[in-house]
């Protein structure tokens, strides 16, 4: 009975924000232009913008339209490109994969900086080397992940030629937009692991560890960095779920053939069922990232379950 119950919430929530993100979709990329001007061209006269909106419904009353569209987007029936002439949903799962494994990379060479990073900062070692990196962080928060994608494509790709600066083909071209995710990403998760380190290096457990004789390695890495780990989880699981939703300015820059490029470019043309496919997809993607997160944090505490029980 409670597993359908919390199925049933599940479903609730989802579909409620369904409803809600769809309807406002819906009302906002129609008063950002009319897609028949820029399908028919600067050469477009008044019978072919008719026959245009006339082709793609756009004729008809808001609320037809309106209507129309929740009863195919409930089918996941977004129609087809009005730029490419291809089923609009097929086009949008193309460039998922792409996103995923953007995402995967950039979170592991998030993990790879933040963890020890974060770690070593917590654990107070060596001052002079935690107050500059101290402002390292400080100062990398306030960048804009363009500003380090574009100096490290003038740096790497420009003056050195270590790296390729667009596309997705080699290994080499996906480091600099892994490192740019990264970038962004890695100084929030390193402030959040250090104060969780520098907490847990305070509890009774690890001081009971160290008056054991334990090594400091070993009161860091066996039993203080556990805890600090599963303090940063739910942080870890934002940031993932924010990247699925696409990262768009970073696959912009990069060419990275992505969602996040695939929507910036549809909004352009004003290609609206693609542009619905795509935020309706990452939508449901991100919701259940959330949940999943949610799940997996009562896993690993479980008194975060009873609570949420009580």
């Amino acid at each position: 009975m409670s597993v359908l119950k919390s199925t049933g919430l599940l479903s609730l929530q989802l579909l409620s924000l369904l409803l809600v993100t769809v309807t406002l979709l819906f009302f906002l990329v129609r008063l950002t232009g009319d897609p028949a001007v820029v399908l028919s061209g600067e050469s477009g006269d008044l019978d072919a913008l008719a026959l245009l909106r006339t082709k793609y419904g756009l004729d008809q009353p808001l609320y037809v339209q309106y209507f129309t569209f929740l009863a195919n987007a409930a089918q996941l029936d977004f129609g087809v490109s009005w730029v490419e002439g291809r089923d609009a949903l097929a086009i949008v799962w193309q460039r998922i994969p792409s996103t995923l494994f953007l995402a995967a990379t950039g979170m592991a060479m998030n993990l790879a900086i933040s963890i020890p990073l974060g770690t070593f900062l917590g654990t107070q070692l060596a001052p002079r080397m935690r107050k500059a990196l101290d402002i390292f962080i400080f100062v990398m928060q306030g960048v804009p992940g363009y500003v380090v994608a574009l100096f490290l494509i003038q740096l790497l790709v420009v003056k050195y030629h270590f790296f390729p600066s667009v596309g997705n083909e080699s290994g080499l071209s996906w480091v600099l937009p892994s490192l740019t995710v990264a970038s962004f990403l890695a100084p929030k998760l390193a402030r959040v692991i250090a104060v969780n380190v520098a907490e847990a290096m305070q509890e009774d457990y690890v001081v009971m560890a160290r008056a054991q004789g334990a090594r400091y390695s070993t009161q860091v890495i066996r039993h203080a960095f556990p805890n600090a780990i599963l303090g940063a989880t739910a942080l870890i699981g934002t940031q993932v779920a924010g990247l699925v939703n696409g990262i768009i300015i970073t696959e912009t820059i990069f060419s990275w053939p992505g969602v996040g490029r695939l929507l910036l470019d549809s909004v352009l043309l004003l290609d609206f069922p693609v542009v619905q496919a795509v935020v309706v997809l990452t939508t449901i993607m991100v919701f259940m990232v959330n949940w999943g997160t949610d799940r997996l944090m009562e896993v690993i505490d479980p008194r975060l379950k009873r609570e949420a029980r009580a």
